[in-house]
């Protein structure tokens, strides 16, 4: 059911491609759903070829579902007047190198509709902001991989929209690149935009987005809160043990459930939190020694490898 704050909608959408001539339909997306709300930063996250920049060019009208419905500001994706309120970063963007950054900049202004008399500070705002005011007046072909991708989110914003769309926006993006875009894009939400980040770059994912959808082989996974992913299940702890006996290593196995790893002397092992201590306490009486208990924190990249193994065993029984 569709809500007033649901800004982008996804329901039921399926893509069918002919390879060839001749050659059967190959399904990639196999009814999809999920939304997206106002003013939060959603992570769409899969490996390469699950599905993500089909989706993504779905919502941009670049293609058309094979069933299904989209929507994005309570609008159909085949209609064009709401695009005014969209940005949208692909992830090769392409530009005209013999521009400077400003002139390109610019130009897509223009495209966008700003007004000339506010063109110029829009455009050195914009400069400013994805930190290209230095390089403003160089040739696009100086630039590096990651200074072009900061001018296509540059392009993106250029006439303030209210939605952005970012596909891979870390690509080509050095350490300080990417902890100025991840600055950029939580700004961006306190501004009152919401943001649809299309990702394959876990970590980032978990430090700025509010929800994510996980897609593997055409299916969403898993979708809601980062804060409800990494809170999942019941809280485990990690012990690595030295001088663990085998019987005493089989019995945690059987009294605790015990996963085990063995690596050299030490072993390790994950246990319940609640096990923690009295398998700590098994194991010295049998005369081992505790190098380290640390509390296990459920990852983004845990959830996202189970899903991906998930699809992986479903399509091998098919």
């Amino acid at each position: 059911m569709t809500t007033s704050n649901d800004i982008v909608l996804v329901e039921d959408i399926v893509k069918d491609f002919r390879p060839g001539f001749g050659l059967r339909r190959k399904r990639v997306l196999h009814g999809i759903s999920f939304r997206v709300r106002e003013r939060e930063i959603f992570g769409f996250v899969g490996p390469n070829g699950a599905g993500k920049t089909t989706t993504l060019k779905v919502l941009m009208g670049l293609i058309h579902a094979t069933s299904g419905r989209t929507s994005i500001l309570g609008n159909a994706v085949n209609e064009t007047a709401f695009r005014r309120q969209i940005g949208y970063l692909p992830e090769n963007p392409y530009f005209y190198d013999y521009l400077t950054g400003r002139e390109i900049l610019d130009f897509y202004a223009k495209l966008s509709g700003v007004e000339r008399n506010l063109r110029a500070s829009r455009v050195d705002e914009l400069l400013g902001l994805v930190g290209l005011s230095q390089a403003a007046d160089a040739r696009l072909r100086t630039y590096s991989k990651g200074m072009l991708q900061r001018v296509g989110i540059a392009q993106a914003l250029v006439h303030d929209p209210q939605v952005v769309f970012l596909d891979e926006p870390m690509s080509g993006l050095d350490p300080i690149g990417r902890k100025d875009v991840r600055d950029l894009i939580l700004r961006l939400r306190t501004q009152g935009k919401t943001v649809f980040m299309n990702t394959h770059i876990l970590s980032d994912v978990e430090m700025v987005c509010d929800r994510v959808a996980i897609i593997a082989a055409g299916r969403i996974r898993y979708e809601g809160a980062i804060d409800e992913f990494l809170v999942a299940g019941e809280p485990e702890a990690d012990l690595v043990l030295a001088g663990l006996p085998a019987e005493t290593a089989v019995e945690l196995e059987e009294r605790f459930g015990a996963k085990l790893r063995g690596h050299g002397e030490q072993i390790e092992l994950r246990v319940a939190e609640k096990d923690a201590s009295p398998a700590m306490r098994l194991a010295l009486n049998a005369g081992a020694r505790v190098v380290s208990s640390i509390p296990h924190r459920v990852s983004l990249e845990s959830i996202f490898m189970t899903a991906v193994n998930e699809s992986q065993d479903e399509e091998a029984a098919s």
